[in-house]
């Protein structure tokens, strides 16, 4: 596999603070990548080293197979968090000073904002200052300014934060537009659905540490949690002297005369087994393997726990 992007034992301190601490981490070319960890994890100070804003304490960077530097800067785009556009300055000529300062032509530029602010539907907010727009219209600007000069690798922090379903849907879209186009994405959010939408690898950190990654898809198969939930009536004895040592009972709720099970298959016993006790004694009315979540993933691995273990008997 290419990587456009390999970190190898970064570290970072800050007084006596350890930000980061021994990370090292891959990022597949053409691939939207999914840097995840609660705040203050080191998601942002990774980012900020990537960018060359601050330097690492130890380890390397390597981009496109070169150790990072200076020169790098032009092939990467990166929409941080905290959005910050001149409020007094015209759409327009903002927008246009910052992609000259990104190496485009006057020309080229333009074209390329008009294009784009066509498709965002920006066009008769070019002359006005930046302060009469909202909010998620001046993230749009910013969006495209991040975007406008084709880097290999674009990094968004939260890209969706403050925009409405309909404009995330439009952002997305662009986003695996993006991708399709050859370009490298670092996905950094809380928004564990957009993840599992989105992403085709993803590393998470936590308390200074990378302690997850890989396929999203590889790492749900991993975690797999043998949990099924069913929907049953006619129950004809008391689940606690159906279910034996093969199964833990998490989860019995009874709800119009539903009584709805979450049952745990323990180790060296299958989903036949459980299906094979519970017939006898019960009307099934509906089964399913609780597939866990990247939400679920990210919240096991934070905190050693998964929500679909919680009990409710």
């Amino acid at each position: 596999m290419e990587y456009l992007l390999r970190a190898e034992h970064v570290t970072k301190e800050y007084a006596k603070h350890r930000a980061l601490s021994d990370v090292s981490m891959n990022v597949p070319a053409q691939s939207i990548f999914g840097l995840l960890g609660p705040n203050g994890a080191g998601k942002t100070t990774f980012i900020r080293i990537i960018n060359q804003i601050i330097g690492a304490d130890g380890g390397t960077i390597w981009f496109n197979n070169e150790p990072l530097k200076p020169k790098h800067v032009q092939y990467i785009g990166y929409l941080p968090e905290e959005r910050g556009l001149y409020k007094k300055m015209k759409v327009g000529e903002q927008a246009l000073y910052l992609a000259r300062l990104k190496g485009l032509k006057r020309n080229e530029a333009l074209k390329k904002l008009k294009d784009w602010f066509e498709r965002f539907d920006l066009l008769p907010w070019w002359d006005k200052k930046v302060e009469e727009l909202s909010k998620g219209m001046q993230q749009k600007v910013q969006f495209i300014i991040t975007v406008l000069h084709n880097p290999r690798l674009l990094i968004f922090d939260e890209p969706f934060s403050g925009f409405d379903p309909i404009n995330v849907n439009i952002l997305k879209e662009e986003i695996l537009k993006l991708r399709r186009n050859g370009s490298t994405i670092i996905f950094s959010t809380h928004n564990m659905g957009s993840v599992e939408e989105l992403c085709d690898h993803i590393a998470l950190i936590n308390k200074s540490e990378k302690i997850l990654e890989g396929e999203v898809h590889q790492i749900k198969k991993a975690y797999k949690s043998m949990i099924y939930e069913a929907e049953v009536d006619q129950l004809q004895k008391p689940l606690t002297e159906i279910l034996d040592r093969r199964f833990t009972l998490i989860r019995n709720e009874k709800q119009n005369g539903i009584r709805t099970i979450r049952i745990q298959i323990n180790e060296n016993n299958t989903t036949n087994d459980l299906i094979e006790t519970l017939l006898p004694v019960a009307h099934l009315l509906s089964f399913r393997e609780l597939t866990p979540s990247m939400n679920d993933i990210f919240i096991k691995k934070v905190t050693g726990k998964f929500p679909l273990e919680s009990t409710e008997v």
